[in-house]
């Protein structure tokens, strides 16, 4: 069967065969990052592949267009959007590690607008488009490339709410991870 990864550096990225449970040094640094390891990576862990594509995804928004401080953007706009307070959590730590401006990241999760007008474009697209499960009309792509965003910008961002979807919904399904909902994500 032909590869559905046209592109050779991505394809020789990825494993042939998927470990029975993977001892990845991905899972590693993120437990020695977060002293633990974070809830939706746990739940992932149950199905390898899951877990590697998760973890694919976010390496793939790591080389996107999209800054640091952009890519935490998105990724905490469609974090709120989905209510989600456990992926809320997580990249808030990760804002306070990088060193954001701990304004930046209380306005993300207020859903508050953002004090540079490029970065609130960014908020307010990704929201919207989260919002609408991918239905959204031109004058939306319009107003995010007046920002000075481009095609090219538009496509990561999905690429951003893919990863949070694949993270977000894994760690919904009651018993995934053996454990019950948390009472935080009780509203999303």
């Amino acid at each position: 069967m032909p590869s559905l990864i046209p592109d050779p550096d991505v394809q020789a990225e990825l494993p042939d065969a998927l470990p029975a449970k993977p001892a990845m040094p991905a899972l590693s640094e993120a437990e020695r990052r977060f002293s633990q390891l974070p809830r939706p990576l746990r739940t992932l862990e149950a199905a390898p592949a899951s877990l590697q594509g998760y973890l694919a995804l976010g390496a793939w928004l790591e080389k996107t267009s999209l800054s640091s401080e952009e890519q935490q953007v998105v990724l905490l706009s469609v974090s709120r959007e989905s209510r989600c307070a456990v992926c809320m959590g997580a990249h808030g730590l990760l804002t306070d590690m990088m060193e954001l401006p701990p304004a930046m990241t209380e306005a993300l999760r207020a859903g508050s607008r953002l004090p540079d007008q490029r970065l609130e474009s960014l908020r307010q697209f990704t929201a919207a488009l989260a919002k609408a499960h991918g239905h959204i009309d031109e004058a939306a792509v319009a107003a995010l490339e007046q920002a000075g965003y481009d095609r090219q910008q538009v496509l990561e961002v999905i690429l951003g709410i893919g990863m949070k979807t694949l993270a977000h919904f894994s760690d919904q399904i009651p018993g995934t991870d053996g454990q019950p909902l948390p009472a935080a994500c009780l509203a999303c």
